[in-house]
């Protein structure tokens, strides 16, 4: 058997995102037959796909020659944190642009996504099902076809996608509450939570109840909290070599338009967003880490992308 301890980068992971993580040149039905077939444990115990890591959790894999060889296989550069046969949920780097006629540089996820999948044999295009800021980080739907990226798209603007994010912003607060301001003449209302403050910093989870753009980077600002890094809303620069901005799409949840089945897809916290996290309050943001798959926002009307 072979065995991985779960450790900061993998916590929240799906399984199946940390097999696919694991084995980048599986086909998707051998990860499937994997978790099926009883191949991996948790714990001693059968997963499903879906079953969150924590902190701490021991996976074990049966050994083959197919795995071994598989597992020798190179890593992919992007983190994927959920692949079916129609999307892919991709833990974006902050920094890096959605796609080429957003930004200046070459190097954007849409591209090296394509570029990833074709160097599996799949001859896709990847199209966004929906967008993240070029400093924001984390989870991300891009489509495999035409046919799934007008299915999920039409899913998006009539149901919206249950998402919660987590911010590090300038100066102490505590509590939780509705930031209920127009932009740009439009409603826009976000739900935040503080979790943990201290330091000249908090840590809020936040709910955008409407879909503006730049809408928690904009209502952060307006009550006076902006997000540490984002120089374009008056947030303060962070240290050389934090990539982006303090604002991470944690979770993603929605009903898949084509199984009809409700997925939760968490990214796991960047390694630097943590280390801020922890400036702001070592042992506050020490306790929050295992319970992060627990946080809810419950927010007054169905959330939109």
């Amino acid at each position: 058997m072979l065995t991985f301890l779960i450790d900061d980068k993998d916590h929240c992971r799906r399984v199946d995102s940390l097999l696919r993580n694991l084995l980048p040149g599986a086909p998707l039905a051998y990860l499937r037959k994997l978790l099926t077939s009883g191949h991996v444990q948790v714990n001693d115990a059968q997963p499903d796909a879906a079953t969150l890591l924590r902190l701490g959790d021991r996976v074990t894999l049966k050994e083959s020659a197919r795995l071994t060889s598989l597992l020798a296989g190179r890593r992919s550069g992007l983190d994927i944190v959920f692949e079916d046969t129609w999307i892919i949920i991709f833990n974006k780097p902050g920094g890096m642009p959605m796609h080429r006629a957003a930004e200046v540089d070459d190097r954007n996820l849409v591209d090296v996504g394509t570029e990833l999948l074709r160097g599996r044999g799949e001859e896709v295009k990847l199209r966004p099902v929906n967008r993240l800021d070029r400093g924001t980080s984390g989870a991300v739907i891009l489509a495999k076809s035409p046919t799934a990226a007008g299915m999920f798209g039409r899913f998006v603007k009539e149901e919206g996608l249950d998402k919660l994010y987590l911010a590090v912003v300038a100066g102490e607060l505590s509590g939780e509450g509705t930031i209920d301001e127009p932009l740009e003449g439009k409603e826009s209302i976000t739900r935040y939570e503080v979790l943990c403050s201290g330091n000249g910093l908090a840590v809020l989870a936040l709910a955008p109840v409407t879909g503006r753009m730049h809408q928690i980077r904009q209502h952060l600002t307006l009550i006076g909290h902006p997000v540490m890094g984002d120089v374009r809303y008056k947030g303060y620069s962070l240290p050389p070599g934090f990539p982006g901005f303090a604002l991470h799409s944690f979770r993603t949840s929605f009903t898949h338009p084509a199984t009809g089945r409700y997925e939760t897809v968490c990214a796991p916290l960047p390694s630097l967003f943590q280390v801020l996290m922890s400036t702001c309050n070592r042992e506050a943001s020490a306790a929050l880490l295992p319970r992060l798959a627990e946080l809810s926002i419950t927010p007054p009307t169905p959330l939109l992308p």
